[in-house]
């Protein structure tokens, strides 16, 4: 439970360390970002599907079907429903491990490497292996400081963006809005890095975003555990 406003006021300490957990919060945000930004892009140049944003692939499967493409049609079908699935793993992955950041990113990056490492020849099981890893991802951050953030979809985030500059250009001075680029900066920042290495490494291009998860695991044990469990899904 978030302290509320009277007792931040009332205890400097607590705001310092309210603070500290905003901004520790939205590091992770932006690191997890580049991480799901990194991986769409990769996926997508190598097979020319979405691994992450759920919307293209959605609207992908809506031609199909006006096209009468039953195979594309199920193709599509099969990712939307992996990536649901992936998020459901997240969540129980992420209750076992004691809403912990560590053993969900660990399992992330054994999917990454497993589908960096999967043959060329057989791209869908690399495929629907990066998709779930990446639906996982969703489980890691929700919120931070009771602020809504996405890591594997940036459209939300540009919504709130945009209220939230629409609110402020008719004089309200709302908290928050602003902090929706984060996700989006690194999501942007990663598809770009993603996307260099693809060129260079084609799929086995995941080894570096599997190795980017097990760097964030470990990187998350300095994040005090209470901190942790206000980042992730209850």
């Amino acid at each position: 439970m978030l302290p509320s406003s009277t007792s931040l006021r009332t205890n400097p300490g607590l705001l310092r360390r309210e603070k500290w957990r905003g901004r520790i919060g939205l590091c992770l945000v932006a690191s997890l970002s580049v991480l799901a930004g990194m991986t769409d892009a990769i996926g997508f140049m190598a097979t020319g599907d979405f691994v992450s944003f759920m919307s293209g692939n959605t609207t992908r499967l809506a031609v199909a079907i006006s096209d009468a493409d039953l195979a594309l049609s199920l193709h599509l079908v099969l990712l939307v429903a992996t990536f649901i699935a992936g998020n459901a793993l997240g969540i129980v992955v992420s209750r076992f491990g004691g809403r912990r950041a560590l053993p969900l990113l660990l399992c992330i990056a054994t999917l990454l490497c497993a589908a960096a490492a999967w043959p060329f020849e057989q791209q869908l099981p690399a495929l629907l292996a990066a998709i779930i890893a990446m639906g996982m991802l969703n489980a890691a951050v929700e919120e931070v400081n009771g602020l809504p953030v996405g890591l594997t979809y940036v459209t939300g985030a540009l919504s709130r963006f945009g209220r939230g500059l629409g609110r402020w250009m008719l004089g309200e001075r709302r908290n928050g809005w602003r902090v929706q680029l984060v996700p989006w900066s690194g999501m942007f920042a990663g598809a770009v890095l993603g996307a260099v290495l693809e060129q260079h490494l084609g799929l086995a291009a995941l080894f570096v975003s599997g190795l980017l998860s097990a760097l964030l695991g470990l990187l998350s044990l300095k994040i005090p555990h209470r901190w942790q469990l206000g980042y992730m899904p209850r």
